[in-house]
């Protein structure tokens, strides 16, 4: 497997991304309206549009097989979204991978921080999130879902 790591920048590139979003809504269980989830589908790239965001798309060969997104919350808070790789490629350190690029994007955009949320039952991702120097932290907004756990990553110390 050799897999390239790419700004999405195309229609076709924010298609993907969108397929992927989807891919990654269903797994959760639960709807993501409270975060209006439909609107960002509907306007991507929207608030993960460069200079201040961008998403990534992990390519083996012609398969578009993971993604990742980071978007402002101001001037100096980003937040990492939708970390997603498809079954067949997941164990393999594309979600490494990804996660990797987006901190690295975060620390050349000069955000003093990076925050996420992930589900309490996603025990892979948390190890993920730890082992790049994230830790838990309060919650940053308003979710209506009891089992989220909220990590940052402050970017001046990396």
């Amino acid at each position: 497997m050799v897999v390239q790591i790419n700004f999405a920048q195309s229609q076709s590139d924010f298609d993907n991304a969108r397929r992927l979003f989807i891919e990654y809504a269903e797994t959760l269980g639960f709807s993501l309206c409270f975060q209006g989830f439909d609107e960002e589908l509907e306007n991507l790239p929207g608030k993960y549009a460069t200079p201040d965001g961008c998403i990534l798309l992990a390519w083996d060969e012609l398969v578009c097989a993971g993604c990742v997104g980071l978007r402002p919350l101001s001037e100096t808070v980003c937040e990492m979204k939708r970390l997603y790789v498809e079954p067949d490629y997941r164990g393999t350190g594309l979600g490494r991978l990804l996660a990797e690029k987006i901190v690295q994007f975060g620390a050349e955009k000069k955000y003093s921080k990076i925050l996420l949320d992930t589900l309490s039952s996603m025990n892979s991702a948390q190890a993920l999130y730890r082992s790049l120097g994230f830790f838990e932290t309060e919650p940053y907004y308003d979710n209506p879902h009891p089992d989220v756990v909220y990590f940052e990553k402050n970017m001046t110390n990396s």
